[in-house]
């Protein structure tokens, strides 16, 4: 895939690291055609609100990281139910991007809020 099919929908910026314990390169946060795809296999529910994922990225209510995964990061908005966008560091061509992007349960936020992998801005 060409970097050309990539589009810009946030911005990770030092907050974030200092939150997460991280040392990511701040700078734009970008979307390929492929998470569509993605979404439509993996998370069809949410399909219908991946035009949310600009404003969760600039506005969460949760960030995290996920001990799993280095250089990743989760993005988490309190709606009607939780969404969370995982994004995460392209090492070879240096970009962020979203990885995956699904609802997560109460029971998991709250899970994830006392084990403080997520943190409240």
């Amino acid at each position: 895939m060409s970097e050309n099919n990539l589009f810009r929908v946030g911005e990770y910026i030092e907050k974030y690291n200092l939150l997460t314990g991280q040392s990511i390169p701040c700078g734009s946060i970008f979307q390929s055609p492929g998470l569509l795809r993605h979404i439509e296999k993996r998370h069809p529910e949410n399909l219908p609100q991946i035009g949310l994922i600009p404003e969760i990225l600039s506005s969460p209510d949760y960030i995290g990281h996920n001990p799993k995964e280095s250089d990743s990061v989760e993005f988490v908005k309190v709606y009607e139910g939780n969404l969370m966008v995982c994004v995460k560091l392209d090492h070879r061509k240096g970009y962020l991007f979203v990885a995956s992007f699904f609802s997560i349960s109460e029971g998991k936020l709250n899970n994830r809020i006392k084990s403080g992998r997520l943190k409240h801005l």
